[in-house]
């Protein structure tokens, strides 16, 4: 018998999603769509077969014997390989749009340009990762995880290997483009195959783990680059993604199985794209979470696109000494990321989201201050530090509130929350350029970041408003 979820303290606002609904609803979709070859596990199904089921090392654990939602009942040993393969999806696009940064300066050297064009291809590998994103979020909906997911993989490999050596800037932007939007299937795929087998606090452990992958990857992904610039040029760096491009697609087609039945895409209310986005969009709460997604994702693209300037050319790191920083800040995301995943099981993220959009604004304004005070560059990397934590602290709170509320259409909401926040992400980040007329300095920096955080703490107040949003679903 399927156990029936505690009555949350604060029930969710009349006409709003809720997630024990939702929770509900995966569990008894998931309990019809078994079939007695998938309860004992004694069948492989086959990729070519009619029905579109996918072979998997094992029982699809879609269709496995659930309690309550159908990763209830997958193994530890299976559950850790399924973090580290969909961990590694979800950096395959941090690491596409991150990993030159480092190589700025030599771009802008190679090609006789200016900051800012160089600044561009990384906007455009954003605009291309976040519009991907809109168009694999609604398709896996439609047709199942795989499918995308192999699809765009194959995609990236190709355009890594364009940029490689692509003979000019204009050529090479076109070429990022391609890049971000074949890495799109990566995080979104992953997010939803998390979110169709678990649910409730389960998810919020599961997704911490993708939120660290997430958070961590930009900020690890210029050290890597960085130490790749000792034995390779900048060309080199984007034939390292097309062979990482490469082994996720092997992983996708071995390791990745099905998880979205054919039943569950066709589910009253949510079998066309139209009817997705307007049950995903339909949400205040959502459209909340989006902002605040995005902002945070804004304000630390800022301080990323802005850094190799910043640390190279004004306070006079080399590109190794760039590298550690990232590492150092690296161990702030990990430490936000692990922190929040058990205060938002105990508390609800929504609570945990009311401090770390507080700290965005105050560590961002800190490092202004700092810089107007000339304290130097310990006065720009302390605040910095707690403020790269505090987006820690946020990223896994949006997507465990985000896709707690909207199980049947977790595709679609996952391809959104990522799309804007690398689409916001790149079109805000050069702002920062633009406003340095004298050079980019830690206070221009800080000026975006600030206004960042500011809109994201309205939107949590304004437009989220966590009294309204009830516990999470066991």
């Amino acid at each position: 018998m399927t156990p029936t979820p505690p009555t949350p303290s604060n029930p969710p606002a009349e006409g709003e999603p809720d997630a024990r609904t939702h929770a509900r609803a995966d569990a008894e979709h998931s309990d019809t769509d078994r079939s007695d070859a998938d309860r004992t596990g004694a069948e492989h199904s086959d990729p070519s077969s009619p029905t579109g089921a996918i072979r998997t090392l094992g029982p699809n654990p879609a269709t496995a014997p659930i309690v309550l939602h159908p990763g209830d009942s997958i193994t530890r040993r299976r559950r850790i390989l399924y973090i580290l393969v969909l961990g590694a999806l979800t950096a395959l696009g941090p690491f596409t749009i991150d990993l030159y940064l480092p190589a700025f300066p030599i771009l802008e050297h190679d090609f006789n340009t200016t900051a800012s064009a160089i600044q561009l291809t990384l906007t455009g590998t954003m605009i291309g990762f976040g519009l991907g994103q809109l168009v694999v979020g609604p398709w896996s909906d439609k047709v199942g995880r795989r499918i995308p997911l192999l699809t765009t993989t194959s995609v990236h490999i190709i355009a890594s290997v364009a940029a490689a050596v692509a003979p000019t800037l204009e050529l090479l932007a076109a070429a990022r483009v391609l890049q971000g939007a074949g890495a799109a299937a990566g995080g979104v795929v992953a997010v939803a195959i998390v979110r169709d087998l678990f649910g409730g606090k389960p998810l919020v452990l599961m997704l911490s783990r993708l939120a660290l992958v997430s958070g961590v990857a930009p900020v690890i992904a210029p050290l890597i680059g960085s130490g790749l610039l000792l034995i390779t040029d900048w060309r080199g760096i984007f034939l390292v993604l097309a062979i990482y491009g490469a082994v996720m697609l092997s992983c996708a087609i071995f390791l990745v199985p099905e998880t979205l039945p054919v039943a569950r895409r066709q589910e009253r209310g949510s079998t066309t794209v139209l009817q997705r986005y307007r049950n995903v969009l339909g949400d205040r709460v959502f459209l909340g979470l989006i902002v605040i997604g995005s902002m945070t994702f804004s304000g630390l693209f800022s301080y990323l696109s802005a850094s190799s300037f910043l640390f190279q050319e004004t306070y006079g790191f080399d590109a190794q000494l760039y590298g550690v920083l990232f590492a150092v800040n690296s161990l702030g995301v990990v430490l936000g990321v692990q922190i929040a995943s058990r205060l938002a099981a105990r508390f609800g993220p929504q609570w945990v989201m009311a401090f770390s959009t507080a700290g965005l604004f105050v560590f961002g304004s800190m490092i202004y201050v700092f810089a107007v005070l000339d304290l130097g560059l310990w006065g720009t990397l302390i605040p910095l530090f707690l403020f790269i934590t505090s987006c820690g602290f946020t990223f896994p709170c949006v997507q465990v509130l985000a896709l707690d509320r909207h199980g049947r259409e977790a595709g679609t909401a996952a391809s959104l929350i990522g799309a804007a926040n690398f689409s916001i992400a790149g079109l805000v980040s050069p702002v920062v350029g633009l406003v340095s007329h004298g050079g980019i300095t830690a206070a221009t920096m800080s000026i975006v970041m600030v206004g960042c955080s500011a809109i994201g703490v309205l939107a949590l107040w304004l437009v989220v408003r966590p009294r309204t949003i009830g516990q999470l679903a066991p």
